[in-house]
């Protein structure tokens, strides 16, 4: 198995600091954010990696990540000219892939949970989503589960969801899937939607969904990073004067959200 990071993108809610580099390379703790979604495959054996980097600052992820060696694996780099949609940025990734089956994760999203068993457990065939439980669905992908937790369905932001379980930024597809993208058409947005590939597998009958049960952030916002910030500082052990504050606040976000809205 291969590993494909998207990391292209704009970054534009998180402007100025975007003008300088990329929102993969911005600082989580100790870290670039682009290293927490690197550190999922790498702990799951995945040594093969491909960055989907925007043409602006492609030189920025060559100068912080390198050939791969220093993480004991390969890197490759693909440019992403446009932010035409997910499923266009992995379509970049066929070359790369060699027909072998891929795992798929964004750039700025960082998970909680030991994620290794869900990626090596993978048999080759079909395709792997995740789901994660939210309060406001109807900003991501929404995936529908029966009684017994099979996907019925998957819609991109619609405006009543049918669950509140988002599919947080982590794919698993098998060797078809490039095939697979050829047969999209470009959605409202204009945009090869990663939704639309994924209820292609669905209708297949060939679509699994894990649970994530632990912290998931899409650090793409500035409060979503303030947030990355926080739960990484916490782990590492940080004493950083404030920070116990931060973290009452960031576990009480929603009620206090819920309190500023009723005003």
């Amino acid at each position: 198995m291969k590993g494909v990071i998207l990391s292209g993108g704009k970054g534009t809610r998180l402007a100025p600091l975007t003008k300088v580099t990329s929102k993969q390379l911005l600082h989580v703790y100790d870290k670039p954010l682009v290293f927490y979604p690197l550190e999922v495959l790498l702990k799951a054996g995945i040594k093969e990696v491909c960055f989907i980097v925007a043409p602006d600052h492609a030189g920025d992820f060559l100068t912080y990540l390198g050939s791969g060696k220093d993480f004991g694996a390969r890197f490759t780099y693909e440019i992403q000219d446009e932010p035409a949609g997910l499923a266009h940025g992995l379509a970049l990734a066929e070359s790369f892939a060699e027909r072998e089956p891929i795992t798929f994760i964004l750039g700025d999203n960082i998970f909680e949970d030991d994620l290794t068993n869900e990626i090596t457990s993978f048999n080759g065939y079909g395709a792997k989503v995740f789901a994660k439980q939210v309060p406001d669905p109807e900003r991501f992908g929404v995936i529908e589960f029966d009684a017994n937790m099979n996907v019925l369905s998957i819609e991109e932001k619609p405006k009543y969801p049918k669950s509140n379980y988002a599919q947080p930024g982590l794919y698993i597809y098998d060797s078809t899937v490039f095939d697979k993208i050829r047969t999209l058409k470009p959605s409202s947005r204009g945009e090869l939607e990663i939704t639309d590939l994924n209820n292609i597998y669905l209708r297949e009958g060939n679509l699994k969904a894990g649970i994530i049960n632990g912290r998931w952030i899409d650090a793409g916002t500035f409060d979503s990073l303030i947030e990355a910030n926080i739960l990484i500082a916490k782990k590492k052990g940080s004493s950083a004067p404030g920070l116990q504050a931060s973290v009452l606040l960031e576990q009480n976000k929603d009620i206090i959200r819920k309190i500023a809205d009723s005003l």
